[in-house]
């Protein structure tokens, strides 16, 4: 293990949200959720003032209505994260040639190759530095954990956050760790948590003082020596310069053994959605779906589907996994599942047009079936004017996304705040402005037509603005 604090881990605070509030100064300072807006989505990032009311990622965006009812609820605009997390990210490789990114606003730098950095005093210089450089760059803050390894360099971020540093001097490792929720460790989920806590176990310090003998008895032996050296603050993991991933996959070990058939479909569409995640973290889309099955007697099963083309499109992933779950017999009980997909391919603009039109089918007809009448969009954030949705007018052929970008004849760059019964509110303001104002137009009006992101810092230089409108403006 290193004798210096020269790993460095970034994690961009509240990434989608913030990123949101900074070209929206309507919503700055205000609860943002960033996600599938249709009956079936769920939440991307929630803003911290959005968690303040217990909004979480992952978590299904009608539960997340229910909690925070008068956020403002978004649809991604992946393009626009992109741009930024490129722009991060070339941040970090100038400090050094190992820069392992992890999604879009996560990386490890191993700032002792670059020579950046050879002890404490050094290291925290260029953390400083770098968390300056990235508010400079793209108007977000970062949070930086500095430590001797990659686990407590994570560690060591989270603590930081929101918009912080902490650095972990060598040799303090064990105190600092000790305290903390056994859930602290990488690879403790939910599961493997509450298996430690049932056998008295729930600090770091607890899993060192039960010793490795016990850890292998409780979780086997390679997790479980595995979890005993990290709580020992042992971790040789070298930072890895970004490889070319040949699949995507998540999967879930169950303490207890399923039988609901109900629970293990529900279990596998949870699974599909985070595998989603991961693949458009990457940039990459998939065309095989691949489902793992471990049945209670140990036995294990994969089924995959090769799809016509690549995708991202969590509606194609979850439907070709329970497809593919038909196929299984589950009825003696299930102890792991996974979902993955393979076939990886670039991100593709045809891969973002089915994104966006999938999502806007699906919110047309959530509106059109179950809340004909109610107020749809990003409402809620102290909004002069809602509009009632209801079924978008077909004769338009136009659909308009919550959350992009448009542009108006007369009244310049704004984004959509919500449609319906035939029209569509806008807020008229860039990042640059003051909170503008706010109209509403008929979704077919020619004046009116979608737009790219601009960027987030005015006069800074990106893609985004310099390309032709495509799927992923506001308009499909």
């Amino acid at each position: 293990m290193r004798t210096a604090p020269t790993i460095l881990h970034l994690d961009m605070d509240a990434f989608y949200a913030s990123a949101e509030q900074a070209s929206k100064p309507s919503l700055r300072g205000k609860a943002v959720v960033v996600g599938g807006i249709g009956p079936r989505g769920v939440v991307a990032t929630a803003s911290y003032e959005a968690r303040v009311f217990g909004v979480h990622s992952a978590m299904p965006i009608g539960q997340a209505r229910r909690l925070a009812p008068n956020a403002a609820y978004l649809v991604p605009r992946f393009r626009l994260y992109r741009e930024v997390s490129e722009q991060v990210m070339g941040l970090l490789r100038e400090l050094s040639p190992l820069v392992e990114p992890l999604s879009l606003d996560e990386a490890f730098v191993d700032l002792e190759a670059g020579e950046a950095a050879w002890d404490a005093a050094s290291a925290r210089l260029v953390g400083e530095r770098l968390r300056d450089e990235i508010k400079a760059v793209t108007g977000l803050t970062g949070s930086v954990g500095l430590a001797a390894s990659k686990m407590l360099a994570k560690i060591a971020s989270e603590e930081a956050k929101p918009d912080g540093l902490v650095l972990i001097v060598p040799g303090t490792e064990r105190a600092m760790l000790g305290p903390m929720s056994v859930r602290t460790l990488p690879g403790v989920g939910p599961a493997t948590g509450d298996h430690l806590r049932r056998a008295g176990i729930t600090t770091v310090e607890e899993i060192a003082e039960a010793g490795e003998d016990e850890l292998v008895r409780l979780l086997g032996k390679s997790h479980g020596a595995s979890l005993y050296a990290m709580a020992l603050a042992h971790d040789d993991r070298p930072v890895v310069a970004e490889r070319d991933a040949k699949s995507v996959s998540v999967e879930d070990t169950y303490d207890v053994d399923i039988h609901d058939r109900v629970r293990v479909r529900t279990e596998v569409q949870r699974l599909a959605e985070r595998c989603v995640q991961r693949l458009r973290g990457a940039e990459r889309s998939g065309r095989t779906v691949v489902l793992k099955v471990r049945r209670y007697d140990f036995s294990t099963l994969t089924r995959s589907e090769t799809l016509r083309g690549p995708t991202d499109d969590p509606a194609v992933v979850r439907e070709a996994a329970a497809r593919l779950l038909e196929s299984v017999d589950t009825t003696g009980g299930v102890r792991l599942l996974g979902v993955g997909v393979t076939g990886l391919a670039d991100y593709t603009q045809e891969d973002l047009f089915a994104q966006v039109r999938a999502q806007a089918e699906a919110d047309a007809r959530a509106a059109d079936g179950e809340r004909e009448g109610e107020e749809e969009g990003a409402g809620g954030a102290g909004d002069e004017e809602q509009v009632a949705a209801g079924e978008v007018v077909e004769a338009a052929d136009r659909r308009w996304v919550a959350g992009h970008d448009v542009r108006h004849e007369q009244f310049g760059h704004g984004w959509v705040q919500g449609s319906g019964l035939g029209r569509v509110t806008v807020r008229f303001e860039t990042p640059y402005s003051e909170p503008g104002r706010v109209r509403t137009f008929r979704t077919d009006d020619p004046a009116l037509v979608g737009a790219e992101p601009l960027p987030l810092v005015e006069g800074g230089v990106g893609r985004c603005a310099a390309r032709e409108p495509d799927a992923e403006s506001g308009v499909v």
